[in-house]
C-alpha cells in the first residue's frame, strides 16, 4: 500500500488548494482515508483516484452535487453529460446574443442606431446555469458568505442590476484605460481604480486581502474570466490582477 499522503502533500500534487479539500471533506464529496489525533488529514490511493475523477468532473463543468451523484452512482456519467451539454447549449445561445450585443454596440459607436439600457446588457444573464455554477466556485474558494450573496442577488430587480452592471463596467474600463497609459499596477491611480473594482463586488461579496488576491489570480488564469477582460484591453486580466494583489497588500491588510 502506498504511504498515506497528508492534505499538504495532496494539494501540492493536485494543485487543490487545503481549504478546497477540507470543504470537498466537509460536504462529503471527498472524505479522508483517516485524521491523525490532532486532526491531520490524510489520504491513500482510493482518495486520490476519486479526487482525480472529481477534478475531470468539474473540467466538463459539472457542479458538485452532480459530481458527488455521479461518483456515488445515484447519476450515470451519461446522464450527468446530458446535463452539462444542456448547459453548454444554454451558454451558447447566450453567447450568441452577446455577439449580437457587442456587434450592435459596434455599430452605435460608428453612428448607427442607438440603443436602450437594456439592450446594452442583452446576453449579461444574472440567473444562467453558468452564474449558479460560479456561485459554487466561489463557496468553494471563499466561504459561505460568497453564495449567500449570490442567493441575494438574485432578488434585486432589473433596475438593480442594470445598475450593477454599469458600475462594473465603468470600473474595468477605468481600469483599462490607466493599461493602455502604462501606468504601474501599483501606482496610487491604479489602486484608487481598483477600489472601485471592489465597491462593485461587495455588491455580491466582501472578500478579505487573501481571497480579493485570488479572485485576482483566478481572473488571469482562469479562461471564463480572461477572456472578459481581454476583450476589454489585451493584458487587462494580468493588469487587474497584479492590481488587485497591490491594493490588498497596500489597503486591505
Amino acid at each position: 500500500m502506498d504511504e498515506p499522503l497528508s492534505i499538504v502533500q495532496v494539494s501540492k500534487a493536485s494543485g487543490v488548494t487545503s481549504r478546497t479539500l477540507r470543504h470537498y471533506d466537509d460536504i462529503g464529496l471527498l472524505p479522508p482515508a483517516f485524521a491523525d489525533t490532532s486532526g491531520r488529514r490524510y489520504y491513500q490511493r482510493e482518495q486520490l483516484i476519486r479526487l482525480q475523477q472529481i477534478l475531470l468532473l468539474r473540467e466538463l463543468g459539472l457542479g458538485l452535487d452532480t459530481i458527488a451523484e455521479v461518483l456515488d452512482g445515484s447519476v450515470s456519467k451519461a446522464e450527468a453529460l446530458r446535463l452539462h451539454r444542456k448547459w453548454l447549449l444554454a451558454e451558447r445561445d447566450r453567447l450568441d446574443r452577446l455577439a449580437d450585443t457587442v456587434a450592435r454596440t459596434i455599430e452605435e459607436l460608428e453612428g448607427g442606431e442607438h440603443m436602450s439600457a437594456k439592450e446594452l446588457f442583452e446576453g449579461f444573464s444574472p440567473h444562467s446555469e453558468k452564474a449558479k455554477w460560479l456561485a459554487q466556485e466561489a463557496v468553494e474558494r471563499w466561504g459561505e458568505s460568497a453564495v449567500q450573496s449570490h442567493e441575494r442577488s438574485k432578488r434585486w430587480p432589473a433596475e438593480k442590476w442594470d445598475a450593477v452592471k454599469r458600475q462594473g463596467a465603468e470600473a474595468a474600463e477605468r481600469l483599462a484605460e490607466l493599461a493602455r497609459e502604462g501606468v504601474p499596477a501599483d501606482d496610487e491611480r491604479a489602486l484608487d481604480a481598483v477600489a472601485a473594482h471592489r465597491a462593485w463586488l461587495e455588491n455580491f461579496w466582501t472578500p478579505d486581502a487573501e481571497s480579493y488576491t485570488g479572485l485576482g489570480r483566478l481572473y488571469s488564469d482562469d479562461e471564463r474570466f480572461r477572456g472578459v477582460y481581454e476583450a476589454i484591453h489585451p493584458g487587462l486580466a494580468e493588469y487587474l490582477r497584479d492590481a488587485m494583489a497591490a491594493y490588498a497588500r497596500a489597503r486591505m491588510s
